[in-house]
C-alpha cells in the first residue's frame, strides 16, 4: 500500500533558510505570521493530509463520482472529509480577513497546497477551484457581489468554478458562443454549454458559484467581446441562504484517465440569471486573475504528485531485493541486494529527488514574490516582484507539471511490474499527473505565452527580474572555491539561455513561427537554468549549516543532490539550446500531406 509523509523539513528549509521567510512578518498586514504561527499551521496541514485526505485517495479513484438525474455524488468519505476541511478553516487561509479569511501569506498557502495535492489531488480540486473563483471575484467584482458571495466562498459553505471551455473552443476563446442577454433588473440571462468544468456539480457544498465567460450581443468580435458573469446554482434569498434553483444544470460527467474523484462536468445554462463581474467586454482581464492563480496552483499539482511518487519509490527501492550489486554483495545477509544499490535505480531516484526539491524551491521563490508584490511598502519593490511572478508563471506551470509527470512515470519504472498494477498506487499518480500538463492552458500555450508575451513585455523588463539577480549571483560566487563546482555549470547554462533569448527575440519579430517552433525547448532551457540557480542557493545554505556545526544527512543530501543535478540533468540545456538555435524550418516546411 502507498504512503505519504509531508516533507516539512524541506519546506521549512526553503521557506526560512533559503528565502528568509522570517521577514514575512515585516510586511504590512503579515505582522502576526512568524514561525510561531506558521509552523503549527504546516504541522496541522500535514496531519490533515496524511490522516484524512490520503486514505481516501485510492478509494476515491476506484469509486469515482456518480451522476444520476442531474445529481453528482462524490466518493465515500469525501463529504465527511470536506466538512473537517471546512471546519478547520482550510478554505479560508489565504483569503482577506474582511470576508472572514485568515489572510495568510501566499507562500504558506502554496506549501499547504502541495501537501493536499500529494495526499489527494481529486479532493483538492474542489477547494482549489473555489479559491480561484474567490480571487477573480475579489479582484474585479462589485462591492455588492463581493459582500453577497465572498464570505460564503471563504468559509467553504459555497464553492466556485470557472466556466470557459465550450465543445467547439478551448484555447481560442474568441470562438465561444455562450450568450448573455441584458435584463431589465440589471442581471443577464446566460445561455450556452460549457464542458470540462471541474467541480461544476457535486454534493460537498450547499451552493455552487459559476464564473462564466459569455458574450453580450452587439459587443466587439473575438476575445474583445467577452464578458465575465457570476451565475449561482441557487439564487440567494434576502437573508443570504440558497433559494430558488437557477437555470443551470449538469448534463453529464466525464469518464477520465485520472482525477476520477473530481467531478468534471458538462454544464448547460438555459437562460440562467447572472451578474456582470467587472466591465462589459473586459471578461478576460477578470478571468485571468483566476487563471494566473490556477496556473501557479497547477504547477504545484505537478510537484505534489511527483513528491508522493518519489517517496514511495524510495521505500520500495530499499525493500525490494533483486540480484547482487555489480561490484559485489552489499547486503550479504540477504538473499539478494535491495534494488537501491543498482546504478539505474539510483539514477531514477536521484532524478526524482533533484527535480522535485528543485521545483519546491521554485514554488517557494515565486510564492514569496507574490507576497512581496502584494504587501511590500515600496512601490518599486512591489512592481519588480510582480514582474518576476508574471515572468515565472508559465514556467512554473509548464516545467513543474512536465517534471511532475516525468517523475511519476519514473516511480512506476522503479517498481517495475508492481508499479504497473494498482496495488502499490504508483500508476494512479501517472494518470492523475497527466491532466496538469493540459488544463489551465496546455504547456505548449504556456511556452507561447513566455516567448510571445512575457519576453517582449516592457522591452524585456520582465526578463531583467530573472537575468539580473542570476548574473549577479554568478559573478559573486563563480570564484568561490566551495561553490565553484555548482556555480560554473550554472554559468555555462546561463550563457546558453542568454544566447537563446537573443535568438528567439531576433527571429520571432520577423517570423513568429520561428519563435513558436523554439518555444517549448526555450521554456525547458529557462526552467532548468532556474532550477540550477536555486540548487546553488540551497547548496550555499547547506554548506553554511555544516560549517556551523549543524550538519546532518539532510544537508549532506542537499549538496549531493545538487551535484547530481549539475552532472546529469543540467546538461540537457545543451540539447535544448541546440534545438532552439536549429530553427523551425524542419517542422514548418514539412508538407501537411506527408504526416
Amino acid at each position: 500500500m502507498p504512503g505519504y509523509q509531508a516533507p516539512l523539513r524541506d519546506m521549512r528549509f526553503n521557506l526560512y533558510d533559503v528565502f528568509g521567510g522570517d521577514d514575512i512578518a515585516s510586511l504590512p498586514g503579515y505582522e502576526d505570521f512568524t514561525r510561531d504561527l506558521i509552523d503549527p499551521v504546516l504541522d496541522e496541514a500535514a496531519k490533515l493530509c496524511e490522516e484524512v485526505l490520503f486514505p481516501l485517495n485510492r478509494s476515491g479513484d476506484e469509486e469515482g463520482c456518480t451522476f444520476e438525474n442531474g445529481v453528482v455524488r462524490t466518493p465515500k468519505g469525501f463529504k465527511e472529509a470536506y466538512r473537517l476541511f471546512r471546519e478547520g478553516g482550510w478554505t479560508s487561509i489565504a483569503c482577506d480577513p474582511d470576508y472572514g479569511g485568515q489572510g495568510m501569506p501566499a507562500v504558506v498557502n502554496t506549501l499547504v497546497e502541495e501537501m493536499i495535492c500529494s495526499a489527494n489531488l481529486s479532493f483538492g480540486m474542489y477547494p482549489g477551484l473555489s479559491h480561484g473563483a474567490y480571487v477573480s471575484l475579489a479582484s474585479h467584482g462589485s462591492d455588492e457581489l463581493k459582500a453577497a458571495y465572498l464570505p460564503k466562498l471563504v468559509d467553504g459553505t459555497w464553492s466556485g468554478t470557472m466556466c470557459l471551455t465550450e465543445p467547439h473552443c478551448g484555447t481560442d476563446l474568441g470562438l465561444l458562443r455562450t450568450a448573455a442577454i441584458p435584463q431589465d433588473d440589471g442581471s443577464y440571462a446566460i445561455t450556452g454549454t460549457k464542458i470540462f468544468i471541474s467541480a461544476g456539480e457535486h454534493d460537498l457544498t450547499e451552493n455552487i458559484i459559476h464564473l462564466v465567460l459569455a458574450k453580450i450581443p452587439g459587443g466587439p468580435k473575438g476575445v474583445k467581446g467577452i464578458s465575465l458573469f457570476l451565475v449561482p446554482k441557487f439564487l440567494p434569498r434576502a437573508d443570504g441562504t440558497p433559494g430558488e434553483r437557477n437555470a443551470v444544470a449538469c448534463g453529464s460527467i466525464e469518464h477520465k484517465m485520472g482525477i476520477k474523484a473530481s467531478a468534471t462536468c458538462v454544464m448547460n445554462f438555459d437562460g440562467a440569471k447572472g451578474w456582470l463581474i467587472g466591465e462589459a467586454h473586459k471578461g478576460l482581464r477578470a478571468m485571468f486573475a483566476m487563471m494566473n492563480t490556477e496556473r501557479l496552483a497547477v504547477g504545484v499539482q505537478g510537484l505534489g504528485l511527483g513528491e508522493v511518487s518519489r517517496q514511495n519509490a524510495v521505500v520500495y527501492a530499499k525493500e525490494r531485493i533483486q540480484m547482487r550489486s555489480l561490484s559485489g554483495p552489499k547486503y550479504p545477509e540477504k538473499a539478494a541486494d535491495p534494488i537501491i544499490v543498482h546504478p539505474d535505480v539510483r539514477r531514477m531516484l536521484l532524478t526524482q529527488k533533484a527535480y522535485m526539491e528543485g521545483c519546491r524551491s521554485l514554488a517557494v521563490w515565486v510564492a514569496k514574490s507574490l507576497d512581496v508584490a502584494k504587501k511590500h511598502p515600496d512601490a518599486q519593490t512591489r512592481a519588480e516582484a510582480d514582474d518576476l511572478v508574471s515572468l515565472m508563471t508559465p514556467i512554473v506551470k509548464a516545467l513543474m507539471t512536465d517534471l511532475g509527470s516525468e517523475v511519476a512515470n519514473i516511480g512506476v519504472q522503479v517498481f517495475g511490474g508492481h508499479g504497473y498494477i494498482r496495488e502499490h498506487g504508483q500508476e494512479q499518480y501517472v494518470r492523475d499527473a497527466r491532466i496538469a500538463q493540459i488544463y489551465e492552458g496546455t504547456n505548449g500555450v504556456q511556452s507561447l505565452d513566455l516567448v510571445g508575451r512575457k519576453m517582449p513585455e516592457g522591452a524585456g523588463r520582465l526578463l531583467r527580474r530573472f537575468f539580473h539577480p542570476v548574473s549577479e549571483y554568478i559573478a559573486a560566487k563563480v570564484e568561490d572555491e566551495a561553490m565553484g563546482e555548482f556555480v560554473q555549470p550554472l554559468a555555462k547554462a546561463f550563457v546558453r539561455l542568454q544566447q537563446a533569448t537573443a535568438q528567439v527575440a531576433r527571429v520571432g519579430m520577423a517570423r513568429p513561427d520561428e519563435a513558436g517552433a523554439a518555444s517549448v525547448d526555450y521554456l525547458r532551457l529557462f526552467g532548468l537554468v532556474a532550477l540550477a540557480y536555486l540548487w546553488c542557493r540551497q547548496v550555499e545554505v547547506a554548506q553554511a549549516k555544516i560549517a556551523g556545526g549543524e550538519g546532518d544527512s539532510f544537508y549532506e543530501g542537499k549538496i549531493a543532490t545538487a551535484r547530481f543535478f549539475m552532472d546529469r540533468l543540467l546538461p540537457d540545456t545543451g540539447a535544448r539550446f541546440a534545438m532552439v538555435m536549429a530553427g523551425g524550418r524542419s517542422m514548418m516546411e514539412f508538407p501537411d500531406d506527408a504526416f
